[in-house]
């Protein structure tokens, strides 16, 4: 076989463990990925234990991702099947039939008939003569043709165990079973019960099989299918388990936007070539430009204060969007954040001090759940802390805009606006019920570079993406 070829099909094993292992929660990058498949190019797949230290040394990171990892590979790359039952599953004095080895293994057989697990004897004569090599190959060929890395849910385990007998010959079998049930020729009854047994001996084999790739493939499309509808959802509906998977997603998606914009600040504009600056650099050199210098520009990182309203339904969103942004830290150069109900209280310190969780338990504690009064919250901003907002300075109020008929102090915001390089109000409500009851959003709005409702993850993703990619 050419090199190609024989890479191409090792890579496949290889690359479907490697999908298995991301589903687990490994972070494997597409160059550990590269230096996986040159790895087992190297050791190669007959000594398993090498195979998984070799591997392990460029797929898992931490003590955690070393264990995941070794669960991931002994449950992927175990090949046991057909190995715990007894000598002959159809008979243990199967008169003039061999009990093991067999022959219809050699070439990996599957069934002759509908789909073809492969070349080889057909279903019955590997049950009959306990091939147990041959009923495996062809169970691995027969999955494969199934689509049975596909697999998501419990509730297929019987769909794809019936198509992978199917592909193994099934029809066949029971065609074979029934035609001699009526024949009635006492003989070949023994032959039917045989194969009856067997039949039922493969089917909790396959269904094993099964069940073992659902718990390898289907971790990481349930896993995917639950984090979508978290992001999804309005965070004000969410249960109480749900939060910590919450919270590791908030974390999960800060990193992944902090690691997007909080590279070097200095972007090299091609462009544009400095000529002043090229020409003292290749003075060595007589002035011939062997080094090129090319204008830069500094970008700043956003400084952004945060007003969230902490009454009522509101208060989950604001735990999650402080996490989010105290989570960029490396993006963003400079947070200041404020807790209101009725009054309103800087709340900064508390979260660089506290982890988030004990956090914001302080602030709910100090000023949350209480009635909303806009007007009081937002003269006790400009009082204290207008001075420090300037054109760099991005704010952020989180609140449906609900005052309980008190004054709004609307002028206040506008000045706010005019100050602030960008004034943002994300509110939790849909825009169908602003300005309703006792809303005042409606006459926010006017002065309000950015209003958009943001009830769920996603929103709130989208939100904080826009705002550091303002900044380049």
């Amino acid at each position: 076989m050419p090199d190609t070829a024989r890479a191409g099909t090792a890579s496949e094993p290889l690359r479907r463990f490697i999908e298995v292992a991301r589903g687990a929660g490994l972070r494997i990058s597409a160059a550990e990925s590269i230096d996986a498949m040159r790895v087992a190019d190297v050791v190669g797949f007959a000594d398993r234990q090498v195979l998984h230290d070799s591997l392990s040394l460029v797929m898992a990171k931490s003590a955690e991702e070393k264990r995941m990892f070794s669960d991931c590979f002994s449950l992927y790359f175990r090949r046991d099947d057909f190995a715990g039952a007894d000598d002959d599953p159809v008979s243990e004095d199967a008169e003039g039939m061999p009990s093991s080895g067999g022959q219809g293994g050699g070439g990996g057989g599957g069934g002759q008939g509908e789909g073809g697990g492969g070349g080889g004897g057909s279903l019955a004569e590997m049950l009959l003569a306990n091939d147990r090599a041959g009923l495996a190959q062809a169970m691995e060929s027969a999955g494969a043709a199934s689509g049975l890395s596909n697999i998501a849910f419990f509730t297929q385990t019987n769909l794809y165990t019936r198509r992978i007998m199917e592909r193994m010959g099934l029809r066949a079998l029971e065609s074979e079973i029934s035609g001699i049930r009526a024949r009635n020729e006492a003989p070949e009854q023994e032959r039917a019960d045989r194969l009856e047994s067997g039949r039922e001996f493969l089917r909790d084999q396959v269904r094993d099989f099964v069940e073992r790739h659902l718990a390898l493939f289907a971790r990481g499309a349930t896993e995917k299918f639950r984090e979508d509808m978290l992001r999804n959802a309005r965070l004000s509906n969410l249960e109480k388990r749900d939060y910590e998977r919450m919270r590791a997603l908030v974390r999960a998606m800060a990193k992944r936007l902090a690691a997007r914009y909080a590279r070097n600040r200095r972007k090299r504009n091609r462009g544009q070539l400095d000529v002043r600056r090229t020409i003292r650099r290749n003075m060595a050199w007589e002035g011939i430009p062997f080094v090129t210098v090319w204008r830069q520009r500094t970008i700043e990182k956003p400084r952004v204060m945060v007003l969230c309203d902490v009454s009522g339904s509101v208060a989950a969103m604001a735990q999650f969007l402080l996490m989010f942004l105290y989570a960029l830290n490396e993006a963003l150069s400079d947070i200041r954040s404020f807790a209101f109900s009725g009054s309103l209280i800087e709340v900064s310190e508390i979260l660089e001090r506290d982890t988030t969780e004990a956090a914001i338990a302080k602030i709910m504690a100090a000023v949350g759940l209480g009635s909303s009064n806009y007007g009081n919250a937002l003269l006790d901003f400009e009082q204290g802390r207008m001075s420090k907002v300037d054109s760099k300075t991005t704010v952020i109020i989180l609140g449906d805009g609900r005052g309980n008929r008190t004054d709004p102090r609307t002028d206040i915001v506008e000045r706010l606006s005019a100050r602030s390089k960008k004034l943002i109000w994300l509110n939790p409500e849909y825009r169908s019920s602003w300005g309703t009851g006792d809303s005042d959003m409606l006459r926010y709005l006017p002065y309000c570079h950015v209003a958009t409702v943001c009830n769920t993850l996603r929103h709130l993703e989208t939100v904080v993406t826009d705002l550091l990619k303002d900044s380049r």
